[in-house]
């Protein structure tokens, strides 16, 4: 399916045969499974390598087309973000080295992504989120220009019909905005395959669906958005909202967003699945189609089903089902979805052999999952890993509670451990891949928890930028050495980087941590204010966040000269604030802010996005930054 082919149309007719060839490949489908068409009796694996692209002062790099035209290979490909780069491993034969050739095939990938990116200047991270990822990076002229994750990015737009805004609660809180679908590029993964056979498909999925949440808990890496410290795998609920095309109608009807875990079990065949999200979800890009699917059917010919490939590829269960043609011969998969990139690449296979692993004992034992776990007690077991990582308490079967870790080391590897074995894997490549996740359960050393941990040690020194940059440096290197994240050395604040990167522009260094007034407090209270936090401004905004005055500490001393200040209660923000103040945004360059600060005598700044409030640089932050630059500059010349 090209991506030339890929589109998105307002044309009704267009939108119908689509919708037409989509119901056609359905039927087909049908029956191809009734009259055994797809492939039994075989056993393979594969993966997905996404990873970040990421410059000399550890942030997005946009070279993801120019990285391509040096590797030159053809497992490589964009994704949707220019910082990101994919690679997709060959299949393997789930036989004896068939996790031994996966690293090595990871590994190869890895170090030629590496070598290119080098050659461009750059560099290349494993993490679900990177965390010197900024929102300068997420506009679309970070999006790789191609017709397909533009269409996307409109569909989904006109569909939503406003920008996409959520919370994340975590340790801290974080409230997004944002106007296009660029916040799913926040998000690299290692996704893995298992091809299945069709009579087996629905109770092997609903065993992927109950070990999910323990993987997960094991695996998370990704702590950290946009400075805040959200879930340990906050990749699930960034890309929930990423691409929640629901309207409020829609949300408050409770209609699922499209990237979702599901609400209950298959019963039968992957049919059910296929089509629950063509009922639910709106087509919104549309492809060429086979003339005739029924027909090839009939003939014994497997289509490729152009169709419901390209709408389920618009709808992200985390254990998504697939359809495939290889050789000539039409297969099912069961693709896991959950697993973030890094910390590195022996981390991320050991990840892979825990799953299948899990998915080879639960099945090897005969059990149909369906009569041990509630499926809302799966699901929220899914939520809580996300959440809480090995610290989660997760809901087990014979009403069991159980922290993840204690399920992980007690149950789970060695159930991991027999499913392997039964299937014929090798096993010194046993001990060596469920030996990393055993390593690092015990240790309670997930990537999430060395970012956090990392950041922790660090105690405030330096800018958020600058520890978000230390911790990247630190992650990039110890990831390139290859040892698992259990063997890792916390980072800590590195001296040595170039600062100048973490003062170019005026969102990196600003106070975000703002107290404000309204116009209608007494001034008395603006006062206190500048008197307890010690500062001499005080922002004036409305209920709504948007900015309205400022008032200074040279303004209060006017009103105690003229006698005012003792009239308390009388005397409103109202009549001593600047109103309509000069404003900054985020993306303003340091160098600018500095000239506009010169020009208009100005020891204060608001910075202002959308026309909200976000943050304040005050003559006394612009000292700090000088004098650390100018102080790293006078020691390297000595």
């Amino acid at each position: 399916m090209g991506e030339a082919n890929v589109r998105t149309t307002d044309d009704e007719g267009v939108r119908q045969a689509f919708m037409k060839s989509l119901l056609d490949e359905v039927q087909a489908l049908e029956r191809m499974l009734d009259k055994g068409m797809l492939e039994v009796g075989q056993r393979r694996i594969g993966a997905e390598q996404e990873m970040f692209i990421v410059n000399r002062a550890w942030k997005p790099a946009l070279a993801a087309l120019d990285i391509l035209d040096r590797i030159d290979d053809p497992r490589f490909t964009h994704e949707l973000g220019l910082f990101n780069l994919e690679a997709n491993l060959g299949v393997q034969n789930m036989d004896r080295h068939c996790l031994r050739r996966m690293e090595q095939e990871a590994q190869e990938v890895y170090a030629m992504a590496r070598n290119a990116a080098h050659d461009a200047g750059c560099e290349i991270a494993l993490a679900g989120i990177l965390p010197t990822l900024g929102r300068d990076q997420l506009g679309l002229d970070a999006m790789v220009p191609m017709a397909r994750y533009h269409a996307l990015n409109d569909a989904l737009r006109r569909l939503r019909g406003k920008d996409f805004e959520f919370t994340i609660n975590g340790i801290d809180q974080l409230t997004v905005r944002h106007d296009n679908v660029m916040l799913e590029a926040c998000n690299t993964s290692f996704q893995i395959h298992l091809q299945v056979g069709p009579d087996e498909f629905a109770r092997l999925y609903n065993i992927a669906q109950v070990v999910t949440a323990p993987l997960m808990a094991a695996a998370v890496n990704s702590p950290i958005l946009l400075g805040h410290r959200l879930w340990q795998e906050s990749r699930i609920a960034v890309f929930e909202h990423s691409v929640d095309a629901r309207s409020e109608t829609h949300r408050t009807r409770g209609l699922k967003p499209r990237v979702h875990f599901g609400d209950h079990w298959v019963d039968e065949s992957v049919v059910e699945i296929f089509k629950e999200d063509i009922a639910r979800f709106r087509v919104i890009l549309t492809t060429d189609t086979e003339d005739d699917p029924l027909g090839m059917v009939e003939r014994g010919e497997p289509p490729r089903l152009n169709a419901l490939r390209l709408h389920n590829g618009t709808v992200y269960r985390w254990n998504r089902p697939c359809y495939g043609v290889h050789n000539g011969i039409a297969h099912l998969r069961i693709e896991n979805r959950v697993i973030p990139s890094g910390p590195t690449v022996l981390d991320e296979v050991a990840n892979a052999a825990f799953f299948f692993g899990m998915m080879a004992g639960f099945a090897d034992a005969g059990d149909d999952v369906r009569d041990r776990f509630e499926f809302s007690d799966v699901k929220a077991n899914f939520l809580a890993a996300a959440r809480d990582g090995l610290r989660a308490q997760l809901h087990w079967y014979d009403d069991q509670y159980l922290t993840a870790k204690e399920l992980i080391l007690d149950q789970l590897l060695p159930l991991a451990r027999s499913g392997l074995h039964a299937v014929g894997i090798d096993g010194d490549d046993i001990n060596r891949y469920l030996g990393v996740i055993q390593d690092r359960v015990e240790k309670r050393r997930t990537g999430a928890r060395w970012m956090l941990e990392s950041v922790a040690g660090m105690k405030g020194q330096g800018t958020p930028d600058q520890r978000m940059r230390c911790l990247v440096s630190s992650m990039v290197q110890q990831q390139s050495a290859g040892e698992p994240v259990s063997h890792w050395q916390l980072a800590t604040f590195c001296e040595k980087l170039d600062w100048r990167d973490s003062y170019r522009f005026v969102g990196q260094f600003m106070v975000t941590d703002l107290f404000t007034v309204r116009d209608d407090d007494i001034v008395d209270f603006a006062a206190s204010l500048m008197d307890w936090r010690h500062v001499r401004h005080v922002p004036v905004e409305g209920d709504d966040g948007e900015l309205v005055g400022l008032v200074s500490h040279r303004a209060l001393l006017r009103l105690v000269a003229n006698g005012k200040l003792n009239e308390s209660g009388k005397v409103t923000v109202s009549e001593i604030m600047k109103p309509d103040p000069i404003t900054v945004t985020p993306d303003t360059q340091t160098v600018d802010a500095i000239r506009l600060m010169r020009e208009h005598k100005l020891a204060c700044l608001p910075v202002v996005e959308n026309g909200k409030l976000v943050g304040l640089v005050t003559e006394h932050d612009l000292i700090v930054v000088s004098s650390q630059l100018l102080e790293r500059y006078l020691a390297e010349e000595e």
